[in-house]
């Protein structure tokens, strides 16, 4: 039979078929448990069967047969008994991998079994399916908007639009984003929270066919809007979106979690978390360079893009995000606030 190692295998599964012959922690495989084995070695059911689905939810449906998978795992057993008999398990390198691997493992199973001992109640489901479709959020908006990079140009579009201009060539003719799409500005139906705050109060605070009479400021630029309608959203039920709510939910009762016991840790910093400026090294001025352009030149050189770290960004950490996964449904309600 032809092999081939499976590319989703080779890229990283924590899952280790084999392990340590001195590892006394290790479970013992017995043959009636066994799919097959290496050198008098049994490769478990279950390590198979958990590859499988760790293959199923990777691939997005993408069966991969079941004697491929196998085959990868034999052939996985045959690479760590040859790494155990040079003693690589005992290399740094490999236990510090191991280490990290075992980290990993350990923050996941801590989030499955919190996430287990705090299930989402339904009391919990239900105020946050009043908070995402009740209230003002029930209304939808039509809207145009014209969009442009300073506020001045966001008043002199406002003074045509006083003097009877058209909207909508308006919008083809100065919006940042008109000039490719050339649709007047039309935003089509909106939420107000599929848009961004200073954006949604804007339009909600609009009547019907009336536009910004001053420019309105988003991170995108300067707007104009022009409120067309309204109308009245019929939320989905409460049933139809609960398994949508769940992984949201679970991941805010992870992070406040984590905050409380981030306040609750001692931690020290041991290390400068901005990038050190190297320092450059004065060359003598050329004679037909005079040192006052040089310094200015050098100012110039060093002047550096700053980060800025939003104060509401979710700290994420691929491991409780997978362990949030593995506990929740796969389908999760958007909480990100597209482009107006």
């Amino acid at each position: 039979m032809k092999t081939a190692i499976i590319p989703f295998l080779v890229a990283g599964a924590v899952l280790v078929s084999g392990c340590d012959k001195n590892d006394s922690t290790a479970p013992a495989v017995k043959r009636e448990d066994a799919v097959a084995s290496v050198n008098s070695t049994y490769i478990s059911k279950t390590t198979l069967e958990n590859l499988q689905k760790e293959l199923a939810a990777r691939g997005q449906g993408q069966e991969i047969p079941k004697d491929k998978i196998l085959e990868e795992l034999i052939q996985r057993e045959i690479l760590v008994q040859a790494a155990l008999k040079q003693n690589l398990h005992q290399s740094p390198e490999v236990l510090q991998r191991l280490e990290e691997t075992k980290k990993t493992l350990l923050t996941q199973a801590f989030v499955q079994d919190f996430i287990k001992n705090n299930p989402v109640t339904d009391a919990e489901i239900k105020a946050e399916y009043d908070k995402e479709f009740g209230g003002s959020k029930n209304i939808e908006y039509k809207a145009r908007h014209i969009l442009v990079k300073t506020e001045a140009e966001a008043k002199k579009i406002i003074a045509e639009l006083d003097k009877g201009a058209d909207f909508a060539k308006l919008a083809n003719k100065y919006s940042l984003d008109g000039k490719e799409t050339q649709n007047g500005g039309d935003l089509g139906w909106f939420s107000a929270n599929q848009m961004v705050e200073p954006f949604s109060k804007a339009v909600s605070a609009l009547e019907k066919g009336h536009y910004t009479k001053t420019p309105v400021q988003t991170q995108f630029g300067w707007h104009v809007i022009l409120r067309e309608d309204s109308r009245i959203q019929t939320p989905p039920p409460l049933e139809a979106v609960k398994d949508q709510l769940i992984p949201f939910l679970q991941r805010k009762k992870v992070q406040e979690m984590l905050e409380q016991k981030r306040k609750e840790a001692k931690v020290e910093i041991l290390v400068p978390l901005t990038a050190e400026k190297p320092v450059a090294e004065k060359a003598e001025p050329k004679p037909s360079q005079a040192p006052g352009l040089e310094e200015a030149a050098g100012a110039e050189a060093d002047v550096e893009a700053e980060t800025d770290v939003g104060a509401e960004a979710e700290s994420h950490h691929p491991a409780v995000d997978e362990a949030v996964d593995e506990e929740a449904p796969k389908t999760e309600v958007k909480k990100d606030k597209p482009h107006p």
